[in-house]
């Protein structure tokens, strides 16, 4: 009977932490996907990214004379 219990004690940490891992993963796929709004402010980013890209290549040109 001790055995048992040592046992159950024993296996109740890593099967409550894979339950725990597969819940948290479950809810995470229903929240994954781009949010309302999300979208303009990515398209922003990208401008501003690509501005700086540009002003980087003016600079790297301008050091090079």
């Amino acid at each position: 009977m001790e055995s048992l219990l040592l046992g159950l004690a024993v296996l109740a940490c890593p099967v409550g932490m894979g339950v725990m891992m597969w819940l948290m993963g479950r809810g995470r796929r229903q929240t994954l996907g781009p949010r309302p709004g999300n979208e303009q402010q990515i398209a922003l980013l990208r401008a501003e990214i690509d501005q700086l890209k540009a002003e980087r290549a003016n600079d790297r040109a301008r050091s090079e004379y």
